[in-house]
């Protein structure tokens, strides 16, 4: 497969997808347990400490960029292939062949742009003020902590990252175990054990990120 086949071709964009959806799951474990310290009853400073250095240590840093173009790419060949998957259903079937499949399974679209409206918000509220204290304008690095406790204290915010984070848990709930058929990872004897592994990877992260806004709106943590 060529290089122009693998941005072009139906086969090289899911596999694209199943790459960087791996990439992204990678993420979303350290980054869970990054958010994991904010119980750690000492005020944030593990929290903190933990974010520091994730923002000053060059690795992250250019982890960082190859996650922007992951997240990117993600998004894009997600968008080409809803597209040809709808251009080639343009005259419906007589009968449906969904019925075994799951919703969220053919809504993979609709909660990726819910998922990407909610990531949008984040980074407006985390990543940029305080990616621009620590060197893009010079200025001193935000408490990241304060700065959630604030943040998670407007309702419709907490609102808005549960949805979000529900959003999250069904795509997962699909793609998890989707990324790994596509590159292979599919087998009889170990389809059920991948199948639960994609539904509790699903759960414990979506519940994990719900939980630090609700814990911060509801006096959880202090």
């Amino acid at each position: 497969m060529t290089w122009k086949q693998v941005f072009t071709s139906s086969v090289g964009k899911k596999l694209v997808m199943g790459l960087t959806g791996i990439f992204l799951i990678l993420f979303l474990m350290v980054h869970a347990g990054l958010n994991a310290c904010i119980w750690a009853g000492d005020g944030g400073e593990m929290f903190n400490k933990g974010a520091h250095f994730m923002g000053n240590n060059w690795v992250p840093r250019i982890l960082e960029l190859g996650l922007f173009a992951g997240i990117l790419l993600h998004i894009i060949q997600g968008f080409l292939l809803t597209v040809e998957n709808r251009k080639k259903r343009t005259i419906g079937y007589e009968v449906s062949y969904n019925e075994g499949s799951k919703w969220y399974s053919r809504s993979m679209g609709l909660l990726g742009t819910l998922i990407l409206l909610f990531l949008v918000l984040h980074l407006s509220h985390f990543w940029l003020p305080n990616r621009s204290n620590q060197g893009f304008l010079l200025g001193e690095e935000i408490n990241l902590y304060k700065k959630m406790k604030l943040e998670f204290s407007v309702l419709w915010v907490v609102i808005v990252y549960v949805v979000g984070c529900i959003s999250l848990g069904y795509h997962l709930a699909h793609g998890f175990q989707s990324a790994f058929r596509t590159l292979g990872v599919h087998n009889r004897r170990y389809n059920t054990m991948l199948i639960s592994l994609g539904y509790g990877f699903a759960i414990i992260i979506s519940l994990l990120f719900a939980l630090m806004p609700v814990s911060f709106y509801l006096g959880w943590v202090e």
